[in-house]
């Protein structure tokens, strides 16, 4: 594709910024960005802009910037109307594209899974929690659907055995900025692949509630804490966060949450399947602590149960 095309960029988390930033280096020809509102963050609700908006104000980009509530209101369709691009790359925008937009220019979409594996919002997430050897990213033509449209183009992932959802993140987002200047180098001569509808499967946005475990299966609850990291975590019934945990191994069987050993700087605690290896542990309203120094305070010792 010409890099002296009009580019609209769509895009909000770090992910987006990576592909973003890609462009940029290349000089292709970004025109406009939109991305999310800014939205009121942490306990004192500080007006926080999404990461890609924070990265052009740093670099300080003169890119207009456009925030809209909803992309499906004449006022929206009309700026991007006016600005009449070539082509629209979004990534992980957070908001669905309607007809009318993706009627004025090709809209590409960068998605992380292998497509149709896991449309929808979760896809790095629901892949580690499957414990999926192979994960990756798709470039494809944007429609009406959900993730449904024509594929232009893959890249593979191995996902490591013990790899967490921040890392993976990022090395997604990497392997997304790549795929993007290769699908546009090769834009005119890709013919996209219609979706295999036999193998589509959907992954749902993630809600806090998605973190809470019990001490049931401990491969189950290890693919939780590496899905879960970066948000919402996991934590028990109580409140009680596990901060750092790994497997101590899945096939015995255990009282559900029976502290089964203490080392200098451990715990392992029974499941009903299997045990994990506790390392730092967060009660409510608390910093985080070593899972010994919180087992000290709560004169719990070896067959308590932690809950």
């Amino acid at each position: 594709m010409d890099k002296k095309k009009k580019i609209i960029f769509m895009g909000t988390p770090s992910y987006a910024t990576v592909i973003f930033e890609k462009l940029l280096e290349n000089d292709y020809k970004i025109v406009a960005l939109f991305t999310q509102p800014d939205k009121p963050v942490g306990r004192k609700q500080i007006l926080t802009p999404p990461h890609i908006k924070e990265f052009c104000l740093e670099c300080g980009l003169s890119l207009p910037i456009y925030q809209p509530n909803s992309l499906k209101s004449v006022e929206s369709v009309d700026i991007i109307k006016k600005i009449d691009p070539d082509i629209i790359i979004v990534a992980a925008y957070g908001q669905i594209l309607p007809k009318e937009i993706l009627d004025i220019a090709p809209c590409i979409n960068l998605h992380a899974s292998l497509l149709p594996k896991y449309r929808g919002a979760s896809p790095i997430q629901e892949a580690i929690l499957n414990d999926d050897n192979y994960t990756g990213v798709t470039s494809m033509l944007m429609d009406v659907g959900l993730d449904s449209g024509d594929i232009l183009g893959w890249k593979y992932c191995k996902i490591e055995q013990d790899i967490t959802v921040d890392i993976l993140f990022d090395k997604l987002a990497n392997l997304a900025a790549l795929l993007t200047l290769e699908t546009l180098e090769n834009f005119e001569n890709i013919k996209p692949k219609k979706q295999n509808k036999a193998l589509v499967s959907h992954c749902s946005k993630i809600v806090k509630n998605d973190g809470i475990i019990e001490f049931n299966d401990a491969k189950e609850i290890y693919q939780k804490y590496k899905a879960y990291k970066f948000w919402p975590g996991i934590a028990l019934l109580s409140g009680l966060k596990i901060k750092e945990c790994k497997i101590k191994e899945i096939e015995s069987v255990n009282k559900k949450g029976e502290i089964l050993d203490i080392t200098t700087d451990t715990v392992v605690v029974g499941c009903t399947k299997g045990s994990l290896v506790l390392s730092m542990l967060q009660p409510p309203s608390k910093k985080s602590m070593k899972a010994v120094d919180y087992l000290r305070g709560s004169r719990l010792g070896i067959q308590d149960i932690i809950n």
